[in-house]
C-alpha cells in the first residue's frame, strides 16, 4: 500500500493535465500490482520535512466535479506502520514521501526553527517502491500513455486495453456473432475497428476499460446489406413523467443496463466482415466472417435489437405505449410495472417489489443483464434522492462541457441571456464552425433538467449552418451561466395530484430576420414539472394574439399527448383551467 501514497504525490503535479488523463491514473493505482513494482537501488537518505498526519484518513478516488471555486484535493492513504505524508504543491514531488513513527528515537535537541531530522540522526528506511527514481520507471510511462487509444496499434502497447479487446472477443464468440466461410463472389465485405472508452461512475471517477468491436458500417450497401434502420429512444418527457410517478407513489426506481446489447438482435440480411488483426484464425486466413448477430456499426444493428427485446416483453405480458413505443407497462391485477428502454439502459418501477425482482429475473435469463440496483446515473443523468423527492440533474455533464469549451475559470453571469437580445444572420463568420455545433449539440442535451437555458439554446441553435462571432458570444454566455449554476437540476416531489397545468407565452414576431413569433410552453404534472419547449413557429403572425393562438395550440398538442401517455400508464389526469402568460 506504500506505493499508493507514493502516487499520489505524483498526481499532485499531473492534476494540471486535466481530468481526462488524472482519472485513467486513478483506475491505474486501483489495478497496478504491487509485484510489478521495479526494484529500486535504496536512494540516499534525504531529510523529511514536517507533514501533517490523519490516521482515519481513507484513500477516495479522485472526482471530476470540484466544487467551482475549490482548488483539486488528494486524498491520503492510511498505513499501521507508516504515517501518510502529503507534500505542500511547491515541496519535491520525489523526495519525502513517508516517514516511520517517532516512537523509539531520542527527542530533538536544539531550538532553532530550521532543524531537521538529519541533524537529529533520523533518515527514513529504504523502500522498494520508492519515488525517488520513479521518473525514469515504465511505471510513470504507463500512468502517462493511459488514456483513450485512437486506434488499434496504440492500444496494442498497452496490457489493459488488450485484455479489453479479449474480453470483447471473448463475448462475441460466446454470442455466435458470426460464422468463417469462404469469401463469396460478388458480395461486400464490410470492414471493421476498435473503439476505446474509458468508462466513468457517476462521481467521475473510473470504472473500467471498455473496447468495442464494430462495423464499418458506412461501407454497407442499401437493399443489399440493410433495409429498414430506424429504432426509437424514449421521450426525455417520458422519463419525467415516470419519474414523478414513482416518486409520488413512493415506489422503487432501478436501474439496468444490458451487456453487449446489440448482439442480441438477430440479423435478417447476408452481412460479410473482413476478419481481425491479432484474431485472425491460423486454420482459415483467408476466410471473412459471416455475421449472424447484429454488430455494433451496422446500420440495422439498433433496429435488431430493439425487435428482439420488445418481443420478449411483449411474449410476456407487456403492452408497448402508442403514446412512447420505448415505454412498456405491465399490468397485473392492481400491480404495475414501467419500463423505459434507451438502447441498452433500463430503468424499471413498479408497485410491487416482487413483481419487480420476478421479471429482473425473467429479464437476466434472457439477456446478460446487468443489475444496477437503485437509480444513479442515468444517460448522463445523476439522480439523487433527497428527503423530499428525487433530484435530477447533469452536473458532471455540465462540468464536461465548460472543461471543452475551456471555460471552467470563466467568470459566472446571472443570465442565460442579455435582457430582449434578438440573434440574427448579420455580422462576420465565426471561424470554428464545428466548435460552435458541438459546443451547442451539448447544451440541447443539457436541457433535459434544465429549462432554464431552454430559450438560450434554442435561439442559438438556430444558426448551426453558420454561425457568426456574436453568437458564439452567445454561447459563452450561457456556458458562464451555467458556470456559476452547473449543480441546477429538476426536482421531483410527492403529490396525490394528477392535475395537467400548462403555461404557453409567444414573442411577436421576435426573429428580426424573418419576424417568426417564439412559442414557449411549460407543463406541470401533480406539480412537478415534465415538459417545456422554446421554439420558432413556422409562419408569420399578423398579430400578437396570433401568435399567442398559436403557441397556445402547440401547447395544447402538448398536453393532449401527455393525456395519452397517461392513459396508457393507466393514470386517470385532468385538465386544470388553463393559463396563458
Amino acid at each position: 500500500m506504500l506505493f499508493l501514497t507514493n502516487l499520489i504525490t505524483l498526481l499532485r503535479e499531473l492534476l494540471t493535465l486535466g481530468p481526462c488523463l488524472t482519472l485513467p491514473l486513478v483506475h491505474f493505482l486501483r489495478t497496478f500490482p504491487v509485484a510489478e513494482l521495479p526494484t529500486q537501488p535504496n536512494p540516499t537518505p534525504r531529510p523529511c520535512g514536517s507533514c501533517l498526519t490523519d490516521p482515519s484518513a481513507s484513500f477516495v478516488p479522485l472526482s471530476v466535479l470540484q466544487a467551482p471555486d475549490a482548488e483539486p484535493t488528494i486524498p491520503s492513504v492510511h498505513e499501521p506502520s507508516h504515517a501518510s505524508t502529503l507534500m505542500p504543491a511547491d515541496s519535491d514531488p520525489v523526495t519525502t514521501i513517508s516517514s516511520p513513527t517517532a516512537s523509539g528515537h531520542p527527542p530533538l535537541i536544539g531550538t532553532h526553527p530550521m532543524q531537521t531530522r538529519s541533524k537529529s540522526g533520523i533518515f527514513k528506511p529504504a523502500h522498494r517502491s520508492h519515488m525517488c527514481t520513479v521518473l525514469h520507471s515504465r511505471l510513470l510511462h504507463s500512468l502517462l500513455t493511459m488514456r483513450e487509444p485512437k486506434g488499434f496499434k496504440s492500444a496494442a502497447k498497452h496490457p489493459g486495453w488488450i485484455a479489453a479487446m479479449d474480453e470483447e472477443i471473448q463475448a462475441l464468440h460466446k454470442n455466435h456473432t458470426w460464422d468463417l466461410v469462404p469469401k463469396p463472389p460478388n458480395k461486400n465485405v464490410v470492414g471493421s475497428k476498435w473503439v476505446f472508452r474509458i468508462k466513468y461512475l457517476s462521481n467521475g471517477t473510473v470504472d473500467r476499460l471498455k473496447a468495442r468491436l464494430v462495423a464499418k458500417g458506412f461501407t454497407q450497401q442499401p437493399g443489399l446489406d440493410f433495409t429498414d434502420t430506424f429504432s426509437s429512444v424514449v421521450k426525455a418527457s417520458t422519463v419525467r413523467v415516470v419519474l414523478s410517478l414513482a416518486i409520488s407513489n413512493n415506489w422503487s426506481l432501478r436501474q439496468l443496463n444490458v451487456k453487449n446489447t446489440f448482439l442480441n438482435g438477430l440479423l435478417q440480411e447476408e452481412v460479410y466482415m473482413d476478419q481481425l488483426s491479432r484474431y485472425v484464425d491460423s486454420k482459415y486466413p483467408t476466410h471473412v466472417c459471416r455475421l449472424r448477430r447484429a454488430l455494433y456499426g451496422l446500420k440495422q444493428a439498433p433496429r435488431a435489437w430493439f425487435h428482439r427485446f420488445s418481443s420478449f416483453l411483449l411474449a410476456i405480458g407487456f403492452i408497448c405505449s402508442r403514446a412512447d413505443s420505448s415505454l412498456f407497462v405491465l399490468s397485473k391485477g392492481a400491480d404495475l410495472i414501467y419500463l423505459l428502454l434507451y438502447v441498452d439502459d433500463i430503468v424499471v418501477t413498479g408497485s410491487n417489489s416482487a413483481l419487480l425482482d420476478g421479471f429482473i429475473g425473467k429479464l437476466t435469463r434472457e439477456f446478460a443483464t446487468k443489475d444496477l440496483g437503485s437509480l444513479n446515473y442515468f444517460l448522463g443523468l445523476e439522480a439523487h434522492r433527497t428527503s423530499t423527492g428525487l433530484f435530477l440533474s447533469q452536473a458532471k455533464y455540465a462540468h464536461e462541457i465548460l472543461q471543452r469549451a475551456q471555460l471552467v475559470n470563466s467568470k459566472p453571469v446571472g443570465t442565460p441571456m442579455v435582457v430582449a437580445q434578438h440573434l440574427s444572420m448579420a455580422g462576420p463568420d465565426f471561424d470554428d464552425p464545428s466548435l460552435y455545433q458541438s459546443l451547442v449539440g451539448a447544451l440541447q442535451y443539457l436541457t433535459i433538467t434544465r429549462s432554464d437555458i431552454a430559450h438560450a439554446v434554442s435561439a442559438v441553435s438556430q444558426f448551426m449552418h453558420k454561425p457568426s462571432i456574436s453568437h458564439f458570444q452567445a454561447v459563452k454566455r450561457i456556458l458562464r451561466y451555467i458556470k456559476g449554476t452547473f449543480r441546477f437540476g429538476l426536482s421531483f416531489t410527492p403529490s396525490s395530484s394528477r392535475e395537467l397545468l400548462a403555461y404557453s407565452d409567444a414573442d411577436w414576431a421576435g426573429c428580426p430576420d424573418t419576424r417568426r413569433s417564439i412559442s414557449g410552453y411549460a407543463v406541470y404534472f401533480g406539480g412537478n414539472l415534465v415538459s417545456w419547449s422554446s421554439k420558432k413557429q413556422p409562419t408569420v403572425s399578423q398579430s400578437s394574439c396570433e401568435s399567442e393562438y398559436r403557441a397556445l395550440a402547440l401547447t395544447t398538442v402538448e398536453v393532449k399527448w401527455l393525456r395519452h401517455l397517461l392513459r396508457d400508464l393507466h393514470v386517470s389526469s385532468f385538465i386544470s383551467s388553463g393559463h396563458t402568460l
